[in-house]
């Protein structure tokens, strides 16, 4: 067997970004970055916002790529500004950094952590575990990989596949004086005011009422008591509460409802699609590892536990079948979310990276 390299991260979205500044941060060099594209760590992300024309992180105080808590945005914009209110708001996780306030951030943690030399411009088709590590196809055998492949592609209704008058919120587009909106989450929200900004008549076509959260996944699920319970629960109850999170929702607050209001008859919610000129699908992406083709094939390959789309994985987002005193085995990002729910989150990133750097770091000193 050729030699056995030390850790390997494949993909380089955001979740992979993280985990890398992380590994940094914990004194781990040899660290390899698999990427398609081998670009921007925040490019998936950078498309997506500027398609919604998104202003404003919904994240809050943690809502960052560094590998500590502290300091964070909240720091660099009122050293910026030469102000405290970042940092008050901070506390009391009411601070919404700008976007282009966190794509600098992004950059500043890129040249510091030295990504650009730790990237390869590959796509990894398939992990193999064998003695000692993981064999990643055509580059070798590593002992700890960390699998954060993201989104695995936009989710868009059957019956609108074909229809020519469809785009999906997260692709590039204009608006037409009649527009319909599928969806009721934090991306339909942002376009039926982003709609009504530009003139249009909007109709609202959604399937359940959203709630109104300021993140996506309840605040107590980010707490350390609150993930306790839900790491404490049987499997059938957490494939529950996971299928309860896919219920859309957005922030309350005036600056989403006075929009609405003040449209009168140019915003209405309907239950199906109408004739309407434009029909943007603000449906989010596909859900389940079956829609990932690595992650699939990882699945099948070595018969992992599943349940209802997710692989079922350890409280520290490690893969139970795969890891043990000399390699590791961990999964970050929206694939992650048996171990963390808000795993698609950049405090999600950060505690797997966390978890992945614990299992580095011990099985160094065995």
């Amino acid at each position: 067997m050729s030699e056995i390299r030390d850790v390997a991260v494949v993909g380089g979205g955001l979740a992979g970004f993280v985990a890398h500044a992380t590994l940094r941060h914990g004194r781990v060099e040899d660290v390899t970055v698999f990427d398609p594209s081998g670009d921007d760590p925040a490019g998936a992300w950078r498309r997506r916002a500027e398609a919604i024309r998104q202003r404003r992180m919904r994240s809050e105080s943690d809502g960052h790529c560094l590998p500590t808590s502290f300091p964070g945005l909240a720091v660099r914009s009122a050293l910026k500004r030469g102000h405290p209110w970042p940092i008050v708001q901070s506390l009391c996780d009411r601070y919404h950094p700008t976007v282009d306030e966190f794509l600098g951030h992004v950059e500043d943690v890129r040249a510091r952590t030295h990504w650009d030399e730790a990237v390869v411009p590959r796509r990894v088709a398939r992990i193999e575990a064998v003695e000692g590590g993981f064999s990643i196809e055509g580059e070798g055998v590593f002992r700890h990989v960390l699998v954060a492949t993201g989104h695995p592609g936009l989710n868009i209704p059957k019956e609108l596949v074909a229809d020519p008058r469809a785009v999906h919120a997260y692709e590039p587009h204009e608006y037409a004086d009649d527009v319909v909106v599928v969806g009721a989450g934090m991306a339909a929200a942002t376009e039926w005011l982003n709609a009504l900004a530009a003139g249009a008549r909007v109709t609202s076509v959604r399937r359940r009422e959203p709630r109104r959260r300021p993140l996506n996944v309840p605040r107590s699920l980010f707490s350390r008591r609150g993930l306790a319970g839900y790491h404490a629960t049987s499997a059938p109850e957490r494939a529950g509460i996971l299928a309860g999170l896919l219920q859309p929702s957005y922030p309350p607050g005036r600056n989403w409802d006075e929009p609405l209001e003040l449209a009168g008859d140019r915003f209405t919610v309907a239950a199906e699609v109408n004739g309407a000129e434009q029909v943007i699908c603000a449906t989010g992406f596909r859900r389940g590892f079956t829609y990932d083709p690595l992650l699939a094939r990882l699945v099948l390959d070595h018969g992992l536990e599943t349940r209802d789309g997710w692989i079922v994985l350890a409280p520290d987002s490690t893969v139970p079948a795969l890891t043990d005193e000399t390699r590791t085995l961990s999964v970050a990002g929206v694939a992650g979310q048996w171990a963390y729910p808000g795993a698609d989150t950049l405090v999600g990133a950060k505690y797997a990276a966390r978890g992945f750097l614990r299992k580095v770091e011990a099985c160094r000193t065995r």
